[in-house]
């Protein structure tokens, strides 16, 4: 039986690049940014989560077109073909497209491997040559990272205002008491925002400041008081 090929799908094209030679491993990476909040009096910032960040699958990919052209030859002429032309085929996948104005989103597949992504990063590094300096071996480092359809993900999954808006940008004339509104559906609970933030006036916020909301319950760390 043969050895299935992993196979880089450009989605915008449809053309299918199979894999000279299929990967001896990969890796698959993910991480999270957590923002620090600095709290006077506390002896380690508050950690409060902000976004999830890209997950990526990052792999070598070696070719070889010089084996391929010594086959059926008893004396090694060194006549093979430049790898380079073999290399474009990964490395066009990250050429913006005149359609989108962006880069192709691909579909990495291998057996059960199916990953959708952009090519974000591709290091090319050729170790083999011929007598006049063609390169015909090549290890290209690649990096996909995950590609997130955000319209999709936003049917679903359903996101709390109160949860997930983290920061509010104060628009002209907008009153505190309409912030809370927005956030917990009860305009009653400003006066967690305005603890959160140390608001001497809240009744007078100027345009374009940053106030932070914080999730619910929230305790008032000078009285203990606790909104919910």
């Amino acid at each position: 039986m043969a050895l299935e090929k992993a196979v880089i799908t450009n989605t915008t094209t449809s053309e299918r690049i199979a894999v000279m030679f299929n990967p001896e491993e990969y890796s698959v990476s993910r991480e999270n940014t957590f923002a620090q909040i600095a709290v006077p009096g506390l002896s380690a910032p508050i950690i409060q989560f902000s976004h999830g960040n890209q997950q990526s699958l990052e792999m070598e990919l070696f070719l070889d077109s010089y084996e391929a052209h010594r086959q059926g030859s008893r004396q090694i002429t060194g006549a093979g073909e430049d790898v380079r032309k073999h290399v474009r085929k990964i490395t066009d996948l990250m050429n913006i497209q005149s359609a989108t104005h962006a880069p192709p989103v691909l579909l990495f597949t291998w057996g059960s491997l199916s990953f959708t992504c952009v090519l974000s990063r591709a290091t090319q590094k050729f170790i083999m040559f011929l007598s006049d300096g063609t390169p015909v071996r090549a290890r290209v480092q690649v990096t996909f990272s995950q590609f997130n359809n955000a319209e999709l993900e936003a049917k679903e999954v359903k996101r709390e205002t109160a949860d997930y808006s983290k920061f509010h940008i104060v628009r002209p004339g907008e009153k505190i008491s309409a912030i809370a509104a927005d956030a917990y559906g009860e305009p009653r609970l400003w006066r967690a925002i305005a603890l959160r933030n140390g608001l001497e006036d809240p009744r007078s916020l100027p345009a374009g400041q940053r106030l932070l909301i914080p999730r619910l319950p929230y305790r008032d760390p000078g009285t203990g008081e606790v909104f919910q």
